[in-house]
Parts: C-alpha cells; sequence; structure tokens
C-alpha cells in the first residue's frame, strides 16, 4: 500500500533496537482518513471471505480495527491484557509476549463475545515476533470460531512472525519493512526495487 509507505517514511522514526516509531499517525496521534484507507484495503484484499467480526489486542490495535469493522459492517471485539471487574464470569485467555514492552500479558475475551459461528478477521497494527497474533488466534481456536485470516498495518518482514503467521492463516501485511537503519533511518519495504 504506497499511501501506508509514503507516510511511514515521512513520518517514521527508526529508533536503535530495530523500533520504528510511528506515533504521529499510527498508534498514539491516530489520522483517521489513512485508517480509512487502510480498512478499505484489508477490505479489498479479503474480498469474497465470509468474515462476522474483527478482533484485536488492546490498545493500538483498536482504533484501526474499528475504522476496518466500520468498512466490513461488523464488531470489533478486543483482547483485554487485564481482567477487570466488567469481565468477570467465563473467559478465553491466553498469554502474549509483548516485543515492544518485553513482558508476558495475559489476554482475554469474554465468552459471550466469541464463539461458534463467528468467522473472524484478526488485525493489528504492528507484527514482529507475531507472539500477540499468535495468543489472539488461539483465543480464536479456542472459542470454536473460524480464523479466516490476520491484517497486519506494518510486518517487520526481517522478524519471524509473519512466516509464522503465515502457516496458520491468510495473512495479508500492507507495508512489509526488511530493513530499517537507526543511524540514516532508511527503510527498505520488501517489494522496494
Amino acid at each position: 500500500m504506497q499511501l501506508l509507505k509514503d507516510r511511514i517514511r515521512k513520518d517514521g522514526k527508526v529508533k536503535e533496537g530495530n523500533v520504528l516509531k510511528v506515533d504521529s499517525f499510527l498508534n498514539h496521534q491516530m489520522d483517521v482518513k489513512l485508517f480509512r484507507e487502510i480498512g478499505k484495503e484489508f477490505k479489498k484484499r479479503f474480498e469474497g471471505e465470509e468474515i462476522n467480526k474483527i478482533l484485536t489486542i488492546e490498545a493500538s490495535g483498536i482504533g484501526i480495527a474499528c475504522i476496518a469493522a466500520e468498512v466490513f459492517d461488523v464488531p470489533v471485539v478486543f483482547a483485554k491484557k487485564n481482567q477487570t471487574k466488567n469481565i468477570a464470569g467465563d473467559v478465553y485467555t491466553t498469554k502474549v509476549e509483548s516485543f515492544t514492552h518485553g513482558r508476558v500479558y495475559d489476554i482475554i475475551v469474554a465468552k459471550e463475545f466469541l464463539g461458534k459461528g463467528d468467522k473472524v478477521l484478526l488485525i493489528d497494527d504492528f507484527m514482529a515476533n507475531g507472539k500477540a497474533l499468535e495468543g489472539l488466534a488461539q483465543l480464536v481456536e479456542d472459542s470454536g470460531a473460524e480464523l479466516v485470516g490476520a491484517g497486519i498495518v506494518i510486518e517487520k518482514g526481517f522478524q519471524r512472525g509473519g512466516d509464522i503467521l503465515r502457516k496458520r492463516t491468510h495473512l495479508e501485511s500492507l507495508a512489509i519493512i526488511e530493513s530499517m537503519d537507526e543511524k540514516t533511518g532508511e527503510i527498505v519495504f520488501r517489494d522496494d526495487e
């Protein structure tokens, strides 16, 4: 998706440790017009698939998932990282390791929002090692719902998450980064010439 790649090159900042900061438009301050184009692109890439629910993980995937859900005309469910009084009772839970935060979370979805008959598309902003998506896929499997696919805005192609997830489901990443250089700020995408 050229619009997204151009925006990453313009406003993304490469930091030490293979970290790409895109918080000015993707996961802190959100460019809703860009999100709408992202939602339309996911709709195109999953054309013909029966999807009746989008699942994401809090927090930075929620905005993108909501705009995509508007395009798909389906509800969004997001896995919470903490059990609250509002999520009492029967839940699906699994553990997820965050590359960005360097810690392990329990993620939780109430059983009333995910189950047999649901055809689920996973949506998230980033994928590095793919642990968050693996956790979401596990929740879908545990619920008896069907995993239709996963849509990722930015994939770090030099890490193994995409390879692992592609063996499990239909994965569409809108921008796959092959390499980043923190000294020069250069970002190379998989399909660059």
